[in-house]
């Protein structure tokens, strides 16, 4: 599996936050509430802002390097997210 990013985007290695994030996202959340919590308690950080980080994230080729597979799934989640928003202005 190759990556998707472009090659022009100046590489820059992950911060042990970043690295972080994406261990956080490869996890499993099955009560609501405890991944904000834990956003929270490890991060300092409100859930948006968390998440306007990892979005930031996705696009970076040593985030895909670090972990392809919890890249590659955010991804697909973020794109079909925003078909569904194109598809819901649409109407």
């Amino acid at each position: 599996m190759t990556d998707p990013t472009s090659e022009t985007v100046q590489a820059q290695p992950l911060t042990d936050v970043e690295r972080a994030m994406l261990d956080l996202e490869g996890g499993t959340w099955r009560v609501p509430g405890l991944k904000e919590q834990a956003i929270k308690d490890r991060f300092g950080m409100t859930s948006t802002r968390y998440y306007q980080r990892l979005n930031g994230l996705l696009s970076r080729r040593e985030a895909w390097e670090y972990a392809p597979t919890t890249v590659s799934r955010l991804r697909r989640v973020r794109a079909s997210h925003a078909r569904s928003k194109t598809v819901r202005q649409s109407a």
